[in-house]
């Protein structure tokens, strides 16, 4: 049978509806592309309602999406956020760059690296950050440097708002961890603009201002909704406390799956807290999407303003996805499953043919990095791993045969002996992950027919899953490792 298939071209009916009420325009732009804005997000799953998220109020990303073209099947490198944003800005793997805790810096690999940003500072652009781009510990790190890069900027910006002013105001559901790891939140009085990621808007603003006369590349990483869950009160106010809902599990639904799929730093289920926590916790997440989603409304309203929109490239992701108690209980980060791996991607690319359209392709995110630069109608570095997506913005429903690679690495714990490293690919049809190279556990989903992953098919495989399994592990293997790397790491900090 064949591995891979393609994929409907139906739209998603938000994106239609919006595409016809922004204003008529030619399918191709009468301007060149001259600048970038680089925007980030931090910890932000598929929680959109250009995505298919029937709660999430999220205007400004679903006109962005309208406006351009929304990725409904893209995926990071790896599920934690310094190395993620390291492979996103370098456009390299882990395997290649080195990194996979939240300590090590990708030039301690590859100090020659050439990154995004440095492709546009190389050739005269004014290139900026405010906020988190790279790595920071949050809350921790706010309004420093963080794990930043400076060869990648002219300029650094690091705010630091009224949230990190009021972190003894935070609740803190598990007051034995830190409210960086902990589920934690505050419904902040005050104004947008008084807190970090308002800040960060703000500043992204007037950098677009002040340079709006040279070519820029501009980048402003918003810290939200990372935990803890900070957003004004009025954004709490949108969601409904008593309208919400844990995710559907089967009760039986992690009997057939391997111990080593579990993150570490979920060991327990929903963390051992009550439903009401926990639903307390989904409003505050849902919360800050919708405040960091007027954030980016403000930066899009300032490139209309500045007569800039025409001419600038918006690329919108957030670093990996993030889990809100599926499989009967994991939050956060450091998973394989499709909530961890999967992530938004919206690119708004002025003078393409795509704009308005949901592309259901299958691409990961060290695409970024080319896409950007082929957008630019520059040479595509050699040194990157990824593909341009700009064939798809022009054509999001063309025929791509795209195979996406996520991995993890696991310390040693009361459940695993040593260290193990899974690697998991993602076609358009099936998710096959292997742990420690299948001898700490095989999984297998058909997302035709199983979306939330809750049958496991590499158990007592039936010959045609073998076959499946058999294909997609050479091609697992030809793109990461599953062995335990030789770089450094620090457990702790996996």
């Amino acid at each position: 049978m064949p591995l891979l298939h393609k994929t409907s071209g139906r739209n998603f009916p938000v994106l239609l509806l919006l595409s016809l009420l922004l204003p008529l325009q030619s399918a191709m732009s009468q301007q060149p592309l001259r600048n970038v804005l680089f925007i980030a997000a931090d910890d932000l799953n598929c929680s959109l309602g250009c995505l298919g998220d029937p709660l999430a109020i999220t205007p400004a990303l679903d006109r962005l999406a309208a406006g351009g073209v929304c990725f409904a099947n893209a995926y990071n490198q790896i599920p934690l956020c310094n190395p993620s944003r390291a492979s996103v800005m370098t456009g390299m793997r882990p395997d290649r760059i080195g990194v996979y805790d939240l300590d090590r810096h990708f030039r301690d690999q590859v100090p020659n690296a050439v990154t995004l940003s440095q492709q546009f500072r190389s050739r005269g652009f004014y290139t900026a950050r405010t906020g988190k781009i790279y790595h920071y510990n949050v809350p921790a790190a706010i309004g420093t440097d963080g794990h930043d890069d400076p060869p990648s900027w002219d300029e650094r910006f690091n705010p630091r708002g009224r949230d990190v002013a009021e972190e003894h105001l935070i609740t803190n559901a598990e007051p034995h961890r830190k409210i960086s790891a902990a589920l934690s939140w505050l419904a902040a009085d005050g104004t947008d603009e008084e807190q970090t990621d308002g800040m960060i808007a703000t500043q992204a603003i007037e950098l677009m201002r002040t340079h709006r006369d040279q070519p820029f590349f501009i980048a402003a990483g918003f810290f939200r909704p990372h935990t803890p869950y900070v957003a004004p009160r009025r954004y709490f106010d949108l969601y409904d406390r008593e309208q919400l809902r844990l995710p559907f599990a089967p009760d039986d639904d992690r009997d057939d799956i391997p111990v080593a799929a579990f993150a570490h730093n979920c060991p327990v289920p929903h963390y051992g807290l009550p439903e009401e926590t926990l639903l307390d916790a989904l409003q505050a997440y849902y919360a800050s999407v919708s405040f960091v989603d007027a954030q980016v409304g403000r930066l899009l309203q300032a490139l209309d303003e500045l007569g800039l929109a025409e001419n600038t490239l918006v690329v919108f992701w957030s670093d990996h996805g993030y889990h809100l108690g599926e499989h009967n209980g994991v939050w956060q980060k450091r998973t394989l499953f499709e909530q961890g791996a999967r992530a938004p991607l919206l690119i708004r690319a002025p003078g393409t043919a795509g704009r308005g359209v949901l592309c259901r392709q299958v691409v990961e995110f060290v695409d970024i990095y080319p896409t950007v630069v082929d957008c630019m109608g520059w040479e595509i570095p050699e040194a990157v791993d990824g593909r341009s997506l700009l064939p798809l913005l022009q054509d999001p429903l063309q025929e791509w045969n795209g195979l996406a690679v996520t991995q993890i690495l696991r310390p040693a714990d009361d459940r695993l002996a040593a260290q193990v490293m899974g690697c998991s690919i993602r076609s358009d049809r099936y998710r096959f992950t292997e742990w420690a190279e299948g001898a700490a556990g095989i999984e297998l989903y058909d997302h035709h027919s199983d979306p939330q992953e809750f049958r496991n098919l590499a158990v007592n495989p039936s010959p045609q899953m073998q076959q499946v399994m058999h294909q997609l592990r050479a091609e697992l293997r030809r793109r990461a490792s599953g062995e335990i790397p030789k770089v450094p790491v620090n457990p702790p900090r996996l």
